[in-house]
């Protein structure tokens, strides 16, 4: 009964979200709460804008950095997840995942962060979901508005108006590197804000 009530609620949200923005995901709760335990406010800066609004030169360079095949495989790199499995091994703990943008997005909308093999079953699942759903442009949409970017800044255009007081259509080459380069580790250093004039 509860697998057919988590088969049934899954389907709908993400048959949902095909459509609707992702408003809030499960890292936006996870970094209030946290902010909270630490008697911070952590106001969240999160604009969702439609990927005809995103600078195509991010776009690409997104792609580039972080899933060089994303229109070629099926939402897993079955190869960079067998790398990713050996060097876990090697180190006894989980420091690589070997993920897509598609396993990020649904990682981002879906699960927790939690660096857990039982996370990234679920990831598994959704991600199969969302690639059978949602196709490429809606995952890439979805990723570029819910990823991470700094202190309570979530999508590019949250980051494009933070770090440089314009929208993600018309960042320069230099922003969209910058922003590229934080993707990996948001919270590891400060921008260091380009002249936009």
């Amino acid at each position: 009964m509860c697998t057919a009530i988590f088969l049934v609620s899954s389907m709908a949200m993400v048959i949902i979200y095909r459509f609707a923005p992702v408003k809030f995901t499960p890292l936006m709760f996870i970094r209030k709460s946290e902010a909270f335990s630490e008697g911070k406010r952590l106001e969240l800066k999160h604009d969702w804008v439609s990927i005809r609004d995103i600078s195509p030169d991010l776009v690409s360079a997104v792609i580039e950095a972080e899933d060089a095949h994303f229109y070629q495989h099926g939402g897993f790199s079955y190869n960079d997840m067998v790398d990713a499995f050996y060097r876990n091994q090697r180190m006894g703990r989980i420091v690589a995942g070997g993920s897509t943008i598609s396993q990020q997005t649904a990682k981002n909308v879906f699960c927790t962060p939690a660096r857990t093999y039982t996370r990234k079953l679920f990831e598994a699942y959704f991600t199969a979901l969302i690639e059978l759903f949602w196709g490429k442009e809606r995952i890439l949409e979805v990723y570029l508005n819910v990823i991470e970017l700094g202190e309570g800044v979530f999508g590019i255009e949250s980051a494009a108006q933070v770090y440089y007081g314009t929208s993600a259509k018309w960042l320069t080459y230099p922003q969209t590197e910058d922003i590229v380069c934080t993707i990996p580790c948001p919270l590891c250093w400060p921008h260091e804000v380009y002249n936009v004039e």
